[in-house]
């Protein structure tokens, strides 16, 4: 199902889609009208990028995209589109043809050289491809007028594109043939994008002007809100206690807050940032015997573990806490009884999952069959890792205990549920209000009224466990707490432990504006079953205002696996020998926003060797030698010119973009920001020689004192931008340049303003490189490190040198009647030796589904 806004909207985006799904021969109803095609799965995700679901339905079409076809997409997505945003806007809202065509110059003619250089019919081949449709409906809008200068080669592919019937009937749809006049509406709903902004006078003279401008002292935030200030709680999802993150979890939550913690912080907001680790529920119980611990041990352990991963991230928490904490249960049990006393809980009987073997009750993570919904095999027992959908354990079909294999039966017990379709009409009125004020970025809002629609249904807050937070209800008494009402309280409580005034927190929505960073998986929770469980409390408490979800970040072609030995975990990256902020940055870069995005060696050596070595690096490195060097290590005076002022103009306006988007949270497109301004500095370097202007005359000394003395004052800029992105980098520059504390508090306020910091005869430190190059053969054996083959050959011979003694060591234990715990570990150890073996043979490690008897 495609939801779509009108075909008479003029939104370019839906041109591509359209001619896709006509081409592809598709029939895909439209359902509402957001500003972007988006794309309903049959398994219920949701494709959020218009090329991403072009590409989808070749796909589904047997037209799978080559690397060439990805590679045009990117650059379409990435390069092409930021720049034809500007120029529509230029050209259809302000008449200015001229300007949009100089806009697109650079664009086009990589067009034209890659093309004219093909011989085939198309992009890639002598058919028509995703890419030739995505390329071609992006330009559409251009030719609708005589404003382009004639590309030869780029003018005969486009009509050949043009005339495939698909391609007129989609844009007949689109712009009802109303030519340009027809994206005006759509345009004018979008915020302006600029490419290379083009500076006037009074932008030249203002920047001049506020070169000039001091530095000011800036106190660092308290711990409590504060009257007149921008208070903000900032959290991401607690990590589960036994898992070691992994690259994509650690980018799905901790990385993106702590990135925005860090830039509030410079801005001289009043903020909080709490995380800890989730560690209650059966997954630790499991764990525990796994290792011959106790729970809390195992906790303790792994909380320990936790904490020393994202300590070598550099995640900048206020406090990381944990939820196995007496304020944990005394803050969940008091949210319980005012739910009960207000009637917002329910008892009922339900069936659930126990395995016989183990003697319990299945937790829903240690159940995994066949997704009722989607056929996926491996789902677990509460929720469907492929299409997303929420489960109930005994829908699973051939259902499998996860600890001994055997298959579970199902028993009937009591349980508390939360009554959501009673709170669903405050739920609705505060969506309404948080929707419409707050950032939430599209897939939540998507997901939550995808919840919606399809009606809430009362979900159970207990469970038949024992390490968990105890039901204080004496009906109830042998049960703990189910950990999707359980785990978002220790928010809460982690608070509670950080500073005993926690409500001044979490009870003042008036003052208190609070942000949630996770993976889209955790979506629902946050947005409907904790907001419903605050509401039915009915006391003050703080809702989320801004719900920031990820896509998800595989690895390489495949997913994260920590039994195969398949990609980078937490623990393993500062065995690489490459910097936490070089990680930090290439997974800010890929950051998953609008749809999945892959790891990959490759791509992170290109983007460390181009973006961060040769661009970024190389200029703050030469305007800092540039004083080292031709003046003693003192910054030289400085008169500006014309071409000075222009690019004090250029970095003040990607300053103000940088503040802009990251105010939205739009992380991964701030960072390119300060990728240009390096850019625009190294131009400037280039042009202007200033390494031949020193050894002219006064004039010409003159003129590179004032480059490099510019040069050098941008790089301190940037030491102030990078400092949430690159921490440690940040913090290198400003010692090399000696740069004043409090330049970066200064230069981030307000819409940003890029002030000389570092006046005319400031001593600059000694000057060094700031990154390093990754070779092609360090990142190849990363690559096969991380890949999973060295640890496949380990395993083969580890468990082909045992033979089959772990077999008959249960065989004995059986014979010998020992205690059922001891049986259950040596079986559970067995089946993880079996399936390790067969993943190092190449085999399936899951035992086929057994066929049930017939009902």
């Amino acid at each position: 199902r495609l939801l779509g806004p009108r075909d008479d909207e003029g939104n370019p985006h839906c041109i591509k889609v359209l001619a896709v799904l006509e081409l592809t021969g598709k029939v895909v109803p439209f359902l509402s009208r957001p500003v972007l095609p988006v794309l309903l799965l049959p398994s219920g995700q949701h494709l959020f990028s218009s090329n991403a679901i072009c590409q989808y339905f070749f796909e589904i079409g047997g037209k799978a995209p080559a690397d060439a076809s990805t590679q045009w997409l990117e650059w379409e997505a990435t390069e092409l589109q930021p720049i034809l945003g500007h120029a529509l806007q230029m050209l259809v809202l302000q008449g200015k043809s001229a300007e949009a065509a100089k806009a697109l110059e650079d664009p086009m003619n990589f067009l034209e050289q890659n093309l004219s250089k093909r011989t085939s019919s198309f992009l890639t081949s002598d058919t028509v491809a995703v890419e030739d449709i995505v390329l071609w409906a992006a330009l559409f809008p251009l030719y609708l007028e005589p404003s382009l200068p004639e590309l030869t080669s780029v003018f005969t592919w486009f009509e050949r594109v043009g005339a495939l019937p698909a391609c007129q009937s989609a844009a007949q749809r689109v712009l009802q043939g109303r030519g340009q006049a027809a994206l005006k509406g759509f345009l004018q709903k979008q915020p302006a994008e600029e490419a290379e902004h083009l500076m006037t006078e009074e932008e030249l003279q203002s920047a001049a002007r506020t070169w000039s401008l001091g530095l000011t002292d800036f106190q660092t935030q308290p711990d409590l809100p504060q009257e007149g200030k921008r208070n903000v709680l900032v959290t991401s999802a607690l990590p589960y206690v036994n898992n070691v993150p992994h690259l994509g979890n650690i980018i799905g939550c901790v990385l993106s807050a702590d990135v925005f913690a860090r830039y509030g912080r410079l801005r001289g907001w009043n903020l909080l940032f709490i995380c800890g680790t989730d560690e209650y529920g059966t997954a630790t119980e499991n764990k525990a015997r796994e290792e011959g611990l106790t729970p809390q041990e195992i906790c303790n352990k792994y909380h320990a573990i936790h904490s020393s991963i994202y300590k070598w991230f550099q995640i900048d928490f206020d406090f990381f806490g944990r939820t196995t904490t007496p304020r944990q249960t005394e803050i969940a049990q008091d949210i319980f009884w005012r739910l009960h006393d207000r009637g917002f809980l329910i008892e009922d009987t339900v069936e659930q999952l126990r395995c016989e073997n183990c003697q319990c009750f299945l937790a829903d993570r240690f159940v995994e069959g066949m997704c009722p919904h989607c056929q996926y095999p491996e789902a677990r027992g509460d929720q469907c890792d492929k299409c997303g959908r929420l489960i109930n354990a005994v829908e699973l079909k051939a259902p499998q205990c996860k600890v001994c294999g055997l298959t579970p039966v199902v028993r009937s017990s009591k349980h508390l549920f939360l009554d959501l379709p009673k709170l669903e009409p405050d739920l609705e009125q505060w969506l309404d209000r948080s929707l419409s004020t707050g950032d939430w970025t599209t897939n939540a809002r998507h997901i939550t009224r995808s919840w919606l629609r399809d009606g809430l249904k009362p979900r159970c807050i207990t469970r038949d466990l024992q390490w968990g937070t105890p039901v204080p209800h004496p009906d109830f008494s042998s049960k703990v707490f189910y950990v999707w009402f359980d785990a978002p309280i220790g928010y809460l409580s982690i608070t509670a432990n950080y500073t005993d005034q926690w409500e001044k927190w979490w009870k003042n929505p008036q003052q208190v504006e609070l942000y949630n960073f996770m993976a889209k998986d955790n979506v629902p929770f946050h947005s409907v079953v904790f907001p419903c469980s605050l509401l039915g409390a009915q006391d003050n408490y703080t809702l989320v205002n801004n719900l920031v979800a990820t896509e998800y970040l595989n690895y390489e072609d495949t997913k994260f696996s920590k039994s195969r030995g398949v990609g980078v975990f937490g623990d393993m990256a500062q065995d690489t020998g490459i910097p936490s902020d070089v990680w930090r940055f290439y997974l800010l870069y890929l950051r998953p926003e609008g749809q999945d995005s892959a790891f990959s060696w490759a791509d992170m050596a290109l983007k460390n060797n181009s973006e961060l070595l040769n661009n970024l690096g190389n200029f703050i490195n030469r305007a800092g030698m540039f004083v080292s060097k031709f003046f003693g290590g003192c910054v030289p005076e400085m008169e500006l010119q014309a071409e000075d002022k222009r690019l004090l103009a250029q970095v003040g306006w990607e300053l103000r973009q940088y503040i802009q988007l990251l105010d939205k949270v739009r992380i991964r497109e701030a960072l390119k920001c300060i990728l240009n301004i390096s850019r625009h500095g190294n131009q400037y370097i280039q042009v202007n020689e200033p390494w031949k202007n020193i050894k002219g005359g006064a004039p010409e000394r003159q003129r590179a004192g004032t480059v490099t003395g510019v040069s050098v004052n941008v790089a301190c800029l940037l030491s102030a931008m990078l400092e949430p992105y690159m921490p440690t980098v940040s913090q290198t520059i400003r010692e090399q340049l000696r740069a004043p504390e409090s330049c970066a508090h200064a230069m981030l306020r307000g819409e940003g303003i890029f002030v000389r910091s570092l006046p005319s005869g400031h001593r600059i430190g000694t000057v060094s490189p700031l990154f390093q190059k990754l070779e092609t053969d360090q990142i190849e054996a990363l690559r096969k490190r991380f890949g999973g083959q060295q640890l496949e050959a380990a395993v083969a011979e580890q468990v082909t040198g045992l033979g089959w003694e772990p077999g008959e060591k249960v065989r004995t234990l059986k014979a010998q009647k020992a205690e059922k715990p001891v049986v259950i570990a040596e079986v559970s150890k067995l089946l993880e030796l079996k399936k390790q073996l067969a993943l190092a043979e190449g085999r399936d490690p899951e035992p086929a589904t057994q066929k049930g008897k017939r009902k």
